[in-house]
């Protein structure tokens, strides 16, 4: 085995192009590995883990490409660093080739396209504040897909647009639905009276795709970027989001979702939705929700109750029926993990997110079952993984964080790292399973079960007795087609359950049984 590396002083390209050379250069015969980034400092610690990183490569910069390719022999090596710089060049005549077929900058785009409202900002996160503060100056809402912006840019955008009456949805906001427009990584859902704000791309996704699922429509979901329910940022857009949907008329009942917001936050939300004539429906993982409860809201423990009692609510049906609806469940997952433990070894659970919310909902589901487990974002800082690259005991690690994501496609689009993390975790013997999240949406790989089944089919060739437990979010309607990806991966011996929840839990009870056997 051979390692060669490469670099190209001085070019940028989109991760996602970067993405699609590394993909090509990996079909090449004789190269076991490779990978394509811009030269920023997470991305040379992404290429030390992976075994890419050259000596060389220590003297670039972020407007640099490193091109790492782990090689059979010399002459595959070679022969890959040739094919690399057609690759390139082929990318630069596409360049080219469509410099006039679309909008120069921001005022291009509004000549021609005059009664444009809002922007949608995907581009390299140091550039965004500002092309997204010129966005606002001309009086355009604006969603910010790009991570990696500033707390304190973020703050002054968003008080500059609550001062204007203009949404400034994200840094890091993945996900939206207005007027029903998908933006970003949306799911194709069925329009109705259920409108949604979400401090959280993949929880606005997970409940919008029950609400479709079991028959209820959205009306608008709006989403606000993570960091907007935190003490910094004060709530400003999620307070501005849910006054909207207070006043708009094709909205009947209202879903609140965020990751652990701050206390002074969600006091400011219990504030303003007392009195509310709407029915509000709450899920603020790690929050209290004797606070919602008190001040009306219909405070549940998961994002899958929550969609289910938005459906119910807006239906005229009976709320009530949710909870015996899933202690049902919760007892047949029991049954089911009593035979799935006789059948498995190893002693704990390794979890691979590509959402940030269903990560942290798994890891407050399995606190109540099995204590806390390590992360790279843990609920509880005591469990924050010394090394993000390698797990231990149970670990739930959320591969969409923005040190896995630096001049990288979002983990919902490149599944590389996580292909590799899989095989990685796969080798170790106390790994009992392995959890995922599948997102689906318009912005996601368009067929991803086409990535995860072939690296399941060779962790089972060393692990044969390895546990692969999945949930799928998403909708039948989407590109994907959620009906289509579950049997694809069920076919390869995936356990899919229906809801992010529910795998987690089918996890813990799991893991409890073998810590059980393990003691006897």
């Amino acid at each position: 085995m051979i390692i060669r590396g490469l670099i190209k002083k001085g070019v940028y390209f989109d991760s996602v192009s970067l993405m699609r050379v590394a993909r090509e250069l990996n079909d090449l015969d004789g190269v076991i590995d490779s990978s394509v980034v811009m030269g920023t400092s997470e991305n040379k610690a992404i290429l030390g883990a992976v075994g890419l990183n050259l000596p060389h490569f220590e003297g670039s910069t972020e407007t640099d490409v490193l091109i790492g390719i782990k090689a059979r022999n010399e002459t595959a090596a070679e022969s890959a660093l040739q094919h690399v710089e057609q690759l390139f060049n082929d990318l630069l005549k596409k360049k080219d080739a469509n410099k006039d077929a679309g909008a120069y900058d921001l005022e291009d785009a509004l000549t021609r396209l005059p009664g444009a409202n809002l922007s949608l900002i995907s581009i390299a996160g140091r550039y965004a504040a500002g092309e997204a503060m010129k966005a606002l100056k001309k009086g355009l809402h604006v969603m910010i897909f790009s991570d990696n912006v500033g707390i304190e840019e973020e703050a002054e955008l968003k008080t500059y647009a609550h001062s204007q009456r203009l949404l400034m949805m994200g840094p890091d906001c993945g996900t939206a639905i207005l007027n029903g427009i998908p933006l970003g990584f949306a799911n194709a859902v069925i329009p109705g009276d259920i409108g949604i704000v979400a401090a959280s791309g993949t929880g606005l996704q997970e409940v919008s795709s029950v609400i479709s699922n079991n028959g209820g429509g959205i009306s608008q979901a709006i989403g606000t970027g993570g960091r907007d329910i935190k003490e910094a940022i004060g709530g400003i857009m999620f307070l501005d989001a849910l006054q909207a949907l207070r006043e708009d008329d094709n909205t009947r009942v209202i879903v609140l979702i965020s990751k652990p917001p701050h206390p002074s936050v969600q006091l400011k939300i219990a504030a303003a939705i007392r009195n509310f004539s709407k029915p509000v429906i709450c899920i603020l993982l790690g929050g209290d929700p004797e606070i919602m409860k008190e001040a009306g809201a219909i405070s549940v423990k998961n994002l899958e109750e929550a969609g289910l009692m938005a459906v119910a609510v807006s239906k005229g049906g009976n709320p009530e029926g949710i909870g015996s609806q899933l202690a049902a469940r919760s007892f047949e997952i029991q049954r089911t993990a009593d035979q799935l433990s006789l059948q498995c070894k190893g002693k704990y659970v390794r979890g691979l997110f590509s959402g940030g919310t269903l990560c942290d909902e798994a890891q407050l589901l399995l606190k109540h079952m099995i204590g806390d487990v390590y992360s790279n974002v843990p609920l509880n800082p005591e469990f924050k993984l010394a090394d993000m690259w390698k797990s231990r005991k149970n670990s739930i690690i959320d591969l969409g964080e923005d040190e896995f994501t630096v001049g990288r496609p979002h983990p919902m689009i490149d599944y590389t790292l996580r292909n590799k993390r899989i095989l990685e975790e796969a080798s170790d013997h106390e790994t009992a399973i392995i959890l995922l999240d599948v997102v689906l949406g318009f912005g996601s790989h368009p067929d991803p079960a086409s990535e995860l089944v072939p690296v399941i089919m060779k962790a089972r060739e060393t692990r044969p007795e390895i546990l692969f437990i999945a949930s799928v979010t998403g909708t039948e309607k989407d590109p994907q087609n959620r009906k289509v990806i579950i049997q694809k991966l069920e076919n390869a011996r995936v356990i899919v359950m229906p809801s992010n929840v529910a795998a987690a839990e089918l996890c813990g009870q799991i893991i409890l049984r073998l810590s059980q056997i393990i003691q006897k």
